[in-house]
């Protein structure tokens, strides 16, 4: 039965080519342009840690003085001597600092000039926290981070570069003035949005990139960076004059430093937020703070209130959304005036016998074939969609890509809109009384 009805529906569509052309237009200009906006949003937003999302909290502190004016307090960054209280603390499951600076890298004996890169500075756990897979060799220790030991780990673009994508464990970067031993290469690892960045990847002096960039290239324990890269690490706000010693920001009234924790239950999270309001008031009874407010979101909601994802692309889906709204009104207005116009036939048909079940399921049918070859329209456009927002200057630009599960909504999400569109329009043709009908034949 079901395919006579499709061989009713193709009858029906050879009928009025124009009409049918329309629709399959509609459908696939409105399926083209939600599914291409629908693809950019879900990339944006994708869940970097699905499995540690919940576990995953950015503590904040506000050491900043009372005269100091802002609307977001506590601000992203804490000062290098509440950071490192924290951290020293060892009140989470795991604990890192994270703080970035454009540095100058070189290899001895590579004929290949002096690169401006992005270090990381960070601790031991920075790695095994987030989940960052490694190519050759691994992270630092514990150790290393407290005995400043001048390691590092590095991406595989950089490893690429400088030695051919062959296992540089043990090699010797120059970071600056310093060499720097290789512990690590990282996988190729792009996770989006860059979760545990703070204010977007740093290059030369300048912000760029925000959360969608590449991970930094150089990766180092925080207090061996200091030794090597003092000075240049970004100060987002200070107070006061500044260091007490020239080039040294640990001694600076500025806040640079951001502190990630891992905490495995609800209890422990309870235990260091009232750990972290605890430490608030102590500094504030010793006169280093001037109020106590603090601040510890998880990792989705440290996302979602710093409103990560770029606000025209939501309003971009929305409006593609609408359009989509207004391809399947028209759709439903077509439908219902090309099915009405032959009452005569579902005149007949009743009257042969025909129940009403059967007559809206024929034109459901041909509504869902309308939708499916829209939905090869639909796919096209996405596909050519996609292809220009990479072509476009964004951050994001490289990220966007099709996989199956586009392929697969697509048709669905057009079969789905069409079937909709024609459901109105199949049951008002079903509801034709056929004596009426046939009365005008």
């Amino acid at each position: 039965m079901f395919g006579y009805y499709l061989t009713l529906a193709l009858r029906s569509l050879r009928r009025n080519p124009a009409l049918t052309a329309l629709m399959i237009v509609a459908i696939a200009v409105g399926i083209g342009a939600a599914m291409t906006t629908l693809t950019v949003l879900h990339i944006l937003s994708g869940d970097s840690l699905p499995g540690k999302r919940t576990q995953l909290f950015f503590p904040q502190v506000d050491p900043t003085p009372a005269d100091l004016y802002n609307a977001h307090h506590p601000l992203n960054m804490m000062d290098y001597g509440s950071a490192v209280d924290l951290w020293n603390a060892r009140r989470a499951d795991r604990q890192t600092l994270v703080v970035q600076s454009p540095v100058k890298v070189s290899a001895p004996g590579v004929d290949r000039p002096p690169m401006m890169l992005t270090l990381l500075a960070t601790t031991s756990d920075f790695f095994p926290m987030f989940e960052v897979p490694f190519e050759y060799g691994g992270g630092w220790t514990a150790q290393e981070d407290k005995n400043r030991v001048h390691v590092a780990v590095i991406s595989s673009d950089l490893n690429d570069k400088l030695f051919a994508g062959q296992d540089s464990v043990g090699r010797t970067i120059r970071l600056k003035d310093s060499d720097v031993r290789i512990v690590g290469v990282l996988e190729p690892w792009r996770p989006h949005p860059l979760f545990y960045d703070v204010e977007g990847s740093v290059t030369g002096n300048m912000v760029s990139m925000g959360y969608y960039g590449k991970p930094e290239d150089v990766f180092m324990p925080f207090f061996a960076a200091l030794d090597v890269n003092d000075g240049n690490f970004s100060q987002f706000t200070c107070w006061g004059r500044g260091p007490a010693r020239p080039g040294h920001l640990e001694d600076s009234p500025c806040l640079w430093v951001a502190l990630w924790v891992q905490l495995g239950s609800a209890a422990k999270v309870a235990d260091y937020r009232a750990f972290l309001n605890n430490y608030a008031q102590q500094q504030k009874a010793v006169g280093r703070f001037a109020n106590t407010d603090t601040r510890m979101l998880d990792l989705m909601q440290r996302l979602d209130y710093e409103q990560v994802i770029p606000g025209n692309v939501k309003l971009q889906t929305w409006l593609a959304v609408a359009f989509l709204a207004i391809c399947l009104f028209n759709m439903m207005g077509l439908l219902l005036a090309k099915f009405l116009r032959r009452a005569g036939d579902i005149g007949v048909r009743r009257a042969l016998g025909a129940s009403r079940q059967a007559v809206c399921a024929q034109y459901l049918a041909e509504a869902g074939m309308i939708g499916l070859i829209g939905g090869i329209g639909g796919w096209l456009l996405t596909l050519s969609g996609l292809w220009l927002v990479r072509r476009q200057q964004m951050p994001y630009s490289d990220l966007v890509h099709v996989d199956v599960s586009t392929f697969i909504i697509t048709f669905v999400l057009a079969v789905a809109v069409s079937l909709l569109a024609g459901a109105l329009p199949a049951v008002r043709a079903s509801r034709v009384a056929p004596a009426l009908q046939l009365k005008t034949l």
